[in-house]
């Protein structure tokens, strides 16, 4: 089992810059693939950042070059540090851990319970 907890959330400029973060409890996170996920009102969780056990990175073409993911192992924390944020990245933002990193929710196991992250233009 894994508990995710999910933040540094919160209200911020279009412009502007949050990091998120997301501490895991239990066994073995260093060999789980860890994603961002976000879910805007109406829309579908979207996939936005994953990383593999060995530190390999992935984004949405819509983050790309604004957002970077990392991880700390000694710490069981993964970051979303996001940059140049947009009124369209409002959304909560949701941790995720699986086997892989995917773009497709299903092949997480784990889940945090999200932080919002809203931003104003």
């Amino acid at each position: 089992q894994v508990q995710l907890v999910e933040s540094g959330g919160g209200l911020v400029q279009a412009g502007g810059s949050l990091r998120l973060s997301c501490s895991a409890s239990g066994r073995a996170f260093s060999t789980y693939a860890m994603g961002w996920f976000r879910q805007a009102p109406g829309k579908e969780r979207e996939f936005v950042a994953g990383i593999s056990w060995l530190g390999d990175t992935y984004y949405a073409d819509s983050v790309k070059g604004r957002f970077t993911i990392s991880r700390d192992n000694a710490k069981n924390t993964v970051y979303l540090q996001m940059n140049s944020l947009k009124p369209e990245d409002t959304a909560v933002y949701y941790c995720a851990a699986g086997r892989v990193v995917s773009m497709n929710r299903y092949e997480y196991d784990y889940w945090g319970r999200g932080t919002q992250v809203t931003v104003s233009s």
